[in-house]
């Protein structure tokens, strides 16, 4: 569904992401890991298309988003990390213009406004004017404009930020439920726990490469050892670490 041919990045003598190959199939939910400063945000700007990669090609459900642009974007769903909307529209009129930007009919942006709002227990300010939102609301009004056009790709920068536990909770059933109904999801985080939980792959870069690609099971049996996700990560991605573990990338394991 999502494929990275052999992306790279570079500003001037800078690399910011090199030679990166992912393939992530339909149903998959990804997580992208690493240190700040590793490549993440720039990986993410090049998938939604804010960024042109150097050398290689994105493909999104096999439309090269540089070639295809527009039918590229129109399959994909974006939630950064702080997001950014127009706050003097009210929450169901900021729905609406997404909705209009990706031409969806004026029924099913009503449907979708009434279904993510009651999902995220915004229907009492539907009508409230973004500005007074609380962070945590913003998020949640981001998250369901983000499914309003019903994406095939989610790409998803940092979740979790300024959402209450019964939140985080209602979120991550949605998001296994959207896999589970054949989207796809690119995330990336953090909140290592959140990782190990609800991701069918990693990939761990830092210093611009990628260092493992695999599930959290393979990664404590290559690394031969046991440990929290957080353990490992640590220790992969410290200072002079050079291990290259991407030989053991493998599809998302199946689970009864």
């Amino acid at each position: 569904m999502l494929v990275l041919d052999h992306v790279s990045k570079t500003f001037d003598a800078f690399t910011a992401v090199s030679d990166l190959y992912l393939e992530i199939p339909k149903g998959e939910l990804f997580c992208f890991l690493g240190p700040n400063g590793a490549g993440k945000t720039t990986t993410i700007k090049m998938i939604t298309g804010m960024l042109r990669p150097s050398t290689g090609r994105i493909l999104i459900d096999g439309l090269d988003n540089q070639k295809n642009p527009v039918e590229a974007k129109r399959r994909v769903g974006f939630i950064p990390d702080t997001p950014y909307l127009y706050e003097k529209l009210s929450g169901r009129e900021f729905m609406q213009f997404v909705g209009n930007l990706f031409h969806v009919s004026a029924d099913r942006q009503r449907v979708a406004t009434d279904k993510y709002f009651e999902i995220f227990g915004l229907t009492g300010a539907a009508d409230q004017l973004i500005e007074n939102y609380s962070h945590g609301m913003r998020q949640k009004l981001c998250f369901s404009a983000a499914f309003m056009h019903e994406p095939s790709l989610l790409v998803i920068d940092e979740p979790m930020v300024g959402l209450d536990p019964r939140s985080m909770r209602t979120l991550k059933n949605l998001l296994r439920d959207y896999c589970r109904e054949g989207g796809t999801i690119f995330l990336s985080t953090h909140l290592l726990p959140v990782a190990e939980e609800l991701g069918d792959r990693l990939g761990i870069i830092t210093h611009s490469k990628v260092r493992f690609l695999g599930t959290t099971a393979s990664l404590r049996a290559t690394m031969a050892r046991e440990g929290s996700l957080e353990d490992l990560f640590l220790e992969l991605t410290e200072d002079g670490c050079t291990a290259d573990l991407t030989s053991i990338a493998a599809p998302r394991e199946e689970t009864a």
